[in-house]
């Protein structure tokens, strides 16, 4: 089934410079190993000690992995987090920004941005973004490989996809972290880099 549903992710990419992230958080063994065995190296995970137990040992059977840290990250797990990932999409606040920065300064991050302004949901405001990018290159010096977003349930998501499109281009950021198994083909038609891809691959998770 992973080699069909692959072969269907990547024909929407087409020729599009599109990075497939596995979504392989709470998934079992025997499918992240089908995963691998169809040639699938980009991985991304929603918690660092769930990752950690995953990949540790598979990083030295599989030198080509590239685990993307797609989920929140609290401060006491940021040592941890950029010696186990090779991204992180999730940085949403200064002290985490300060904190990824003491451990690994080169770690490429995208910003989560909050497009919908939800109070219960973690990004940088809209209106906060630019000062928020302005002081992580120049101040800290980190390297923001662009933006991500996760749009509200009950909204259109490409006025959310296009809205963090136009927000990218402003700051002269290629990087466009956005879509997920339910709305992936949206995303690329606004451009996406990566998009973070689970059921529709493996099929639902186990409980």
């Amino acid at each position: 089934m992973i080699t069909d549903n692959q072969q269907t992710i990547r024909n929407a990419i087409g020729k599009q410079n599109t990075t497939l992230i596995a979504v392989s958080k709470k998934q079992p063994d025997e499918r992240i190993e089908e995963a691998l065995a169809c040639g699938i190296r980009t991985f991304g995970e929603n918690r660092v000690q769930e990752a950690a137990t995953r990949w540790q040992k598979r990083r030295a059977i599989y030198p080509d992995l590239k685990l993307h840290l797609i989920g929140p990250l609290q401060t006491n797990k940021a040592k941890t987090a950029t010696e186990l990932f090779d991204v992180i999409h999730t940085l949403d606040r200064e002290k985490l920004a300060r904190e990824i920065v003491k451990h690994r300064a080169d770690i490429p991050c995208f910003i989560q941005v909050n497009t919908g302004d939800e109070a219960q949901k973690a990004g940088i405001a809209l209106s906060d973004l630019d000062n928020f990018y302005k002081w992580c290159v120049n101040d800290l010096k980190m390297t923001i490989c662009g933006l991500m977003c996760i749009p509200p349930v009950d909204a259109p998501a490409g006025l959310h996809f296009g809205l963090l499109a136009d927000r990218a281009a402003n700051l002269n950021l290629n990087g466009l972290s956005m879509g997920m198994s339910n709305d992936y083909p949206l995303a690329l038609r606004y451009g996406a880099s990566h998009i973070r891809v689970g059921s529709s691959l493996f099929g639902e998770r186990q409980s």
